[in-house]
């Protein structure tokens, strides 16, 4: 009988076996007249009970583990709108007569009690004493009945199966999809089932424009060297290039520094080839080196330029071994001439600075391209690269961590052809002074001649250069040639670009009044 609540049965995922119920239900008080068609299900659940003609005694029923909750709260009634959904798969379609459950093999019918909510979604197994229970289209499929006919026997099966057919139709696809997938993503790769050959270009002569970088490194090569020094717990390494067949080489006084009186130079051509190398001579205030090896055949002198006739924006190449990576080529362009720069000072006492009116690079170059060459568009030498403005401190080549900024500095060729003929004919380099001690403390603008030297002495040297051209104590330096200079260091740095001998105007200011003089450079011997 119904009671009100929906007779309809759906999937229990939380469910449990059923157990039969200590006794059978009573009859209901009339028999309902027995149906031979099937009961028709309501979609997607089905129907919950049918109408069977019910004997005076029914045998036992299962009932469900308690009783139905009138508000089929979860786990005992319905699913609560707010219970998860279970699993479900589609089911099989309805037959247009409804769905029947067969009756048990070799068993008479047994009329039906009462329908009670199934507590289970698995089906009971054929042969029970029930014939009747509810028929659940999401239970597992063994226990899926048979659809069957007006006359209660099971229709012949038709030979083709629709889903069959759908599934073979489904994997062809699949196959023909993946296969013709591969074939046009191969088609699209490699153009095509032929084997694809690229275009290129032919062979080409090794020969370039001799005023070409390439061919500028090709001419310049063979005569650049790099130098490893060792000595007194300290190593370095730095650039050179051959200046005669006698076998002297050009470098920088702070790469061959630590070697001392006894430490090792050895020198590696651009074929690979070394040999050992001894120090002519070398001079800290410029900051140059000559050594010299012996028993090397083939040397190739690399020409000397004019570094007078460079001018700003000329094309130079760089050559050297930036960290120890020799043959290296950069190039650039002169950025600037007549840079008044200082260099060194890191023993402390000032014996190691030097004072470069130097060429201005935007070549690249790094430590380790020290006393290397500064090419122009001709191959010749224009300038020692020997120091670079780092980005962290400025300080010199080797001395900064940063690497190159586009800021590089070179000795001019002029004043180092000057210098390396001195050091290889004499073993010393002279320097052009004035004869006046400055004032390096003094914070206004050019260079003052301080009122005594260090030593106690007089600042103006009796007798010197600038004594008979009238300088005295307190005067202020401010131009040499009629080019400003703002400090100490660039008024050594501009007379240190000129040779002993050379006749120089000096403009200065005493008393509040300009005043010029006209002096000749006197000579020291530099260490």
């Amino acid at each position: 009988m119904n009671d009100g609540k929906p007779t309809g049965t759906k999937p229990k995922w939380w469910s449990r076996p059923a157990r039969p119920a200590p006794a059978s239900p009573p009859a209901p008080d009339h028999q309902p007249a027995p149906v031979a068609a099937p009961v028709p299900v309501a979609e997607p659940a089905p129907v919950a009970e049918a109408a069977q003609p019910v004997p005076a005694a029914a045998p036992p029923q299962p009932q469900p583990l308690h009783e139905p909750d009138e508000y089929r709260t979860p786990p005992y009634g319905e699913p609560g709108p707010w219970a998860p959904a279970p699993p479900v798969q589609r089911p099989v379609a309805t037959p247009p007569h409804g769905t029947q459950v067969p009756p048990a093999p070799q068993a008479p019918a047994v009329p039906a009690a009462p329908a009670v909510p199934s507590v289970t979604s698995a089906p009971p197994a054929y042969g029970a004493p029930t014939q009747w229970l509810q028929y659940d289209p999401w239970s597992s499929p063994g226990g899926r009945p048979q659809p069957l006919t007006h006359a209660g026997e099971p229709p012949a099966r038709k030979a083709p199966r629709r889903g069959l057919a759908l599934t073979g139709a489904l994997l062809l696809a699949l196959v023909s999809g993946v296969l013709g997938g591969g074939v046009g993503a191969y088609i699209e790769r490699h153009g095509g089932l032929t084997t694809v050959e690229l275009p290129q270009a032919g062979p080409e002569g090794a020969d370039r424009a001799p005023d070409s970088v390439a061919g500028i490194a090709a001419s310049a090569l063979p005569s650049v060297v790099t130098l490893h020094v060792s000595g007194g717990g300290e190593q370095g390494t730095g650039t050179g290039f051959v200046l005669d067949e006698r076998g002297h080489i050009l470098t920088n006084h702070h790469v061959v520094d630590p070697a001392g009186a006894s430490g090792d130079i050895t020198v590696t051509f651009s074929s690979g080839e070394t040999a050992s190398a001894k120090l002519i001579g070398k001079d800290s205030g410029y900051d140059l080196a000559v050594v010299q090896v012996t028993g090397v055949s083939n040397l190739k002198p690399l020409p000397l330029g004019n570094s007078d006739n460079v001018r700003v924006g000329d094309p130079v190449v760089a050559i050297g071994a930036p960290f120890d990576l020799q043959n290296t080529v950069t190039s650039g362009i002169i950025s600037a001439k007549e840079r008044p720069i200082t260099a060194g000072g890191e023993k402390g006492d000032g014996s190691d600075v030097s004072y470069v009116d130097a060429l201005q690079t935007d070549a690249p170059i790094n430590p380790g391209n020290s006393g290397g060459p500064l090419v122009d568009s001709k191959a010749r030498v224009i300038g020692i690269n020997s120091a670079i403005r780092a980005a962290d401190n400025g300080a010199g080549l080797d001395g900064g961590q940063a690497g190159s900024i586009g800021l590089g500095f070179a000795i001019p060729i002029n004043q180092g052809k000057r210098v390396a003929e001195e050091l290889i004919n004499t073993g010393k380099a002279t320097h052009p002074v004035i004869g006046v001690s400055l004032d390096m403390k003094f914070g206004g603008d050019g260079a003052r001649v301080g009122e005594k030297a260090q030593d106690g002495s007089p600042s103006v040297v009796p007798g010197g250069p600038a004594a008979q051209a009238g300088i005295r104590p307190g005067d202020v330096i401010t131009k040499v040639d009629g080019q400003r200079v703002h400090s100490g260091e660039e008024l050594i740095v501009k007379i240190r670009a000129h040779r002993p001998g050379d006749r120089l105007r000096l403009t200065l200011e005493r008393g509040g009044k300009e005043q010029t003089k006209t002096l000749t450079l006197g000579s020291s011997s530099g260490g």
